[in-house]
C-alpha cells in the first residue's frame, strides 16, 4: 500500500500525538501512584488464650507494623499503640476474652495511629511482647503476654515508667475569635471519655461515657429553650476526643462557658453525690488531686502527650486573663450548685479544685461536674433515669441563666 506525501503527514502527526498521550498517561499514572497515601497493615484477627495468673493476646496483621504497649491504672487495662493500622475485625471480637483480659476494645484515632485497650480484671505487668513475621504462609502477629501483680508491685513500675504527670496544652495568649453573629452567649458541653475510652464502669456496667454523652445533650436540650445560646458539643456520639481538642474546640469557638460533664466511681458503695470542680494548680484536697491525675491520664488512650507541648508562660496578659477565668468559673461553680442542690445530692465537699488538663483554656471560664458515684447503687440508677437527667439538666440551664444575667448586670453598672 502506498501513501500520498498528505496522508503520510497526516499518520505522522497522529502518531506524534499517540505517542504525547502515551507519555502522558505514564506520568499521570506513576504520579498517582507516588501520591496514593500507603494502606498499611490490617488487623485481621484477634485471640485471647491464657488463665487467671498468665494471658497471651494475638493479632493478626496483613504486614509488620510499628507498635507499643503500655499499662494503666483507675481502670486497669493494657494499652496497644499502633502505627498505620486498619481494623478488620468482628462486632463481637471485644467480648471474645479470657484470664485476665475482661474486655478489650479498638479503634483509629488521629496522625494515621490506632489503639487496642484491654480492659483487665485488676492489676497486671507485660511480660513481654514482640512482634513475628509473616511466614509459612501464616500472617504476621503482634503478641502481647501480660501477667497477674499486687497493687502495690503495679503502682512501684507504674511511678518508676510514668514520672512525668502529663502536662497541659501548650499556652498562647488570649486571641479574640469571633463570637456569634446574633450575639449570643457561647456555650461548650463536655461529655467525658468516648469511644474506645469508656472511663468509669459501674456495678452493673454502666458505662462513664454513655451516661455523661446522655445528660450533655439533655443540658443541650435544656439550653436550646430559652434561645440565648449558640450551644456546641465536644462530641455528640460516641467517639473519642482528644483532652488537647476539647480544650481547643473551647477556644477555637470563643466559648463563655465550658462545662465538663463525668462520672467517678470509688472503692466501696458510701460514697455518693455530685462534686463541682474548678481549676487550681494546688488539689484542694488528696481525692480531688487523685480525680485530676486519673482524668488527665485520659489523653494517654489517644496517645497525647502533652508534655512535649508544655512551656513556661510569662507573659503578664495572660496570667490576668487566666485569673480572671478562675474567678469567673468559680462563680459559675457556687450559681451551679445553689440550683443542682435542690434536685440531687451532692458530696460533703460539692465545690472542690485540682489541675484538670480540659480545663485549662485560659481565657474560658470552665467546670467538670461529677454528676455521681457509679461505685454507688443508688447513684447508677439515677444516671440511667431519664427523669433525673432532665431535671438536672433543667437545673444546670436555670445556673447557665442566672450566671450570664447577673454577669451581664455586673458589666453594665
Amino acid at each position: 500500500m502506498r501513501f500520498s506525501e498528505g496522508s503520510r503527514e497526516g499518520l505522522g502527526w497522529a502518531l506524534a500525538m499517540l505517542a504525547s498521550l502515551l507519555f502522558l498517561l505514564v506520568n499521570l499514572a506513576t504520579a498517582t501512584a507516588m501520591a496514593a497515601p500507603p494502606q498499611g497493615a490490617v488487623i485481621t484477627a484477634a485471640r485471647v488464650g491464657g488463665d487467671d495468673m498468665r494471658t497471651r493476646f494475638v493479632t493478626d496483621l496483613t504486614s509488620p507494623t510499628g507498635y507499643s504497649v503500655y499499662v494503666l491504672p483507675d481502670p486497669w487495662r493494657v494499652v496497644i499503640d499502633l502505627k498505620n493500622v486498619r481494623f478488620d475485625l468482628p462486632p463481637d471480637a471485644g467480648s471474645k476474652v479470657r484470664g485476665l483480659i475482661s474486655e478489650y476494645r479498638y479503634g483509629e484515632v488521629e496522625d494515621g495511629r490506632a489503639r487496642i485497650v484491654l480492659d483487665t480484671s485488676g492489676p497486671v505487668l507485660i511480660e513481654k511482647s514482640f512482634i513475628v513475621e509473616a511466614q509459612d504462609g501464616q500472617p504476621a502477629r503482634i503478641v502481647v503476654d501480660i501477667a497477674r501483680t499486687t497493687e502495690a508491685a503495679f503502682r512501684k513500675t507504674y511511678r518508676a515508667e510514668n514520672s512525668v504527670v502529663p502536662a497541659p496544652p501548650k499556652a498562647t495568649p488570649p486571641v479574640a475569635a469571633a463570637k456569634d453573629p446574633d450575639g449570643r452567649k457561647v456555650v461548650v458541653i463536655d461529655p467525658g471519655h468516648g469511644g474506645m475510652d469508656p472511663g468509669a464502669v459501674g456495678i452493673r456496667r454502666t458505662k462513664e461515657k454513655d451516661v455523661v454523652l446522655a445528660f450533655g445533650l439533655a443540658l443541650r436540650e435544656a439550653l436550646k429553650k430559652s434561645g440565648n445560646y449558640k450551644i456546641v458539643m465536644t462530641r455528640s456520639a460516641d467517639e473519642f476526643v482528644s483532652l488537647r481538642d476539647r480544650v481547643r474546640v473551647a477556644r477555637d469557638n470563643s466559648a463563655d462557658l465550658f462545662i465538663a460533664i463525668h462520672a467517678d466511681t470509688v472503692r466501696g458503695q458510701s460514697a455518693r453525690g455530685a462534686t463541682i470542680y474548678t481549676l487550681s494548680d494546688k488539689a484542694s484536697d488528696a481525692e480531688a488531686e487523685a480525680l485530676a491525675q486519673k482524668e488527665n491520664s485520659a489523653g494517654l488512650i489517644g496517645g497525647i502527650d502533652f508534655g512535649a507541648e508544655n512551656e513556661e508562660v510569662t507573659d503578664i496578659l495572660f496570667d490576668l486573663v487566666q485569673r480572671e477565668s478562675k474567678q469567673h468559673s468559680m462563680y459559675f461553680a457556687k450559681k451551679a450548685h445553689a440550683e443542682l442542690r435542690a434536685v440531687t445530692a451532692f458530696t460533703g465537699k460539692p465545690l472542690r479544685s485540682a489541675g484538670f488538663v480540659v480545663l485549662k483554656a485560659p481565657d474560658v471560664p470552665s467546670v467538670l461536674v461529677e454528676l455521681g458515684y457509679l461505685s454507688s447503687k443508688s447513684d447508677e440508677q439515677q444516671l440511667n433515669s431519664v427523669a433525673w437527667r432532665n431535671k438536672t439538666a433543667a437545673a444546670m440551664a436555670r445556673a447557665v441563666d442566672k450566671y450570664f444575667s447577673t454577669e451581664i448586670a455586673a458589666r453594665t453598672k
